[in-house]
């Protein structure tokens, strides 16, 4: 059976390039297409589509107003469509119940229509996994300001180095864990998020605000230190070398071929070959096997793996691939992973130190 989608945008451009790119893949069709909130609301109730894709500048009615609608009255998977001059608008659409995002397509360079294309596809392809169920649950734990009690023994450990790996469903996943740190965390922390160009440094500030932690875009020879949390660019890779006694961040621009970009294997590597046993893997919500060779290099070579669990996951591929493969050493629902992190590191932190 076909993935039925509805196109909702005020661009005539923008609605045919989305159509023409779906309809490359026999095993999605375009049902409609709505020109504003409005038309969208009528054409939801009367076409029942699998997933939407939104434009959220419309007239009559916005993107913002139809999705509250919609996640109340018929909860569907939706793809916002955004320029990156719009990052506010993709974290606001994330937190009210949009899956994921693409980059807004413009009659600009071919590469970019290309980049956005694989995006769309990929993305499309995927969503139909998505538990809307567990979506609502852990935007509910956005909401809410819990103290994090990490109890229990940590073991034999000394984690310096957090690496972190996400894509569809991670922005509210990595909110839920990063403002759940406490200000004397021990350890670095580094991130890869997919994510196009233009929206990891507004991630990245935003929950910079949010969070106790120092939280940035990751830059090259950036240096990777207890208590901040860097978080790879849009568009390229993030590897680590030693630079005298300490690492840094050496970043990889990505290629069109890439897979995926940020890639979450690349990062995890690198934070086991420069930290080996010291070097904590955690796997997050996403589609596709992007962090199971990474997880295993982590745990092959003495580190602390940790994957969420279908419970919680928004999107159970990424995790689950990495379960599969044996990579993962602990498997937790994303509301227990926080205390989890801090007990490992911050246990292990001060009982080597005292």
């Amino acid at each position: 059976m076909k993935t039925k989608i509805l196109i909702v945008d005020d661009s005539a451009y923008t609605r045919q390039l989305i159509k023409k790119i779906i309809e490359q893949d026999s095993n999605l069709e375009v049902i409609g297409i709505a020109v504003d909130g409005i038309d969208a609301m009528a054409k939801t109730l009367r076409l029942k589509p699998d997933i939407i894709t939104l434009d959220f500048e419309m007239p009559e009615m916005d993107g913002f107003s139809f999705l509250r609608w919609l996640m109340r009255e018929r909860p569907t998977p939706v793809i916002m469509v955004s320029s990156h001059n719009d990052s506010k608008t993709v974290f606001k659409a994330l937190e009210l119940g949009a899956v994921d995002f693409i980059a807004k397509p413009t009659k600009r360079a071919s590469m970019e229509l290309q980049t956005i294309e694989k995006d769309l596809i990929r993305k499309v392809r995927g969503i139909k996994s998505i538990r809307m169920d567990i979506l609502s649950k852990n935007l509910e734990l956005l909401g809410k300001e819990e103290a994090v009690r990490a109890a229990g023994e940590s073991g034999d450990r000394n984690v310096r180095v957090v690496a972190i790996g996400s894509s569809t469903g991670g922005p509210a996943a990595l909110q839920i864990i990063l403002t759940r740190l406490p200000a004397d965390f021990q350890a670095a922390i580094v991130v890869s998020q997919h994510m196009p160009k233009g929206f990891t440094g507004p991630l990245s500030e935003r929950l910079n605000k949010l969070s106790q932690l120092t939280i940035k875009e990751a830059k090259d020879f950036d240096p990777v230190e207890p208590g901040t949390v860097l978080i790879c660019p849009g568009g390229y890779h993030l590897g680590l070398k030693k630079k005298g006694p300490q690492s840094v961040v050496i970043l990889k621009e990505g290629k069109l071929a890439d897979k995926y970009i940020p890639s979450v294997d690349y990062m995890m590597k690198a934070a086991a070959d420069n930290f080996g046993g010291n070097t904590m893997g955690v796997i997050l919500t996403g589609m596709g096997n992007d962090g199971r060779s990474g997880m295993l290099e982590i745990k092959e070579k003495g580190g602390y793996t940790i994957a969420e669990s279908e419970e919680s996951a928004v999107v159970f591929g990424m995790p689950a691939e990495a379960i599969r493969a044996g990579a993962a050493e602990t498997v937790l629902p994303l509301s227990e992973i926080p205390a989890e992190i801090i007990k490992v590191v911050n246990f292990s932190s001060n009982s080597k130190r005292g």
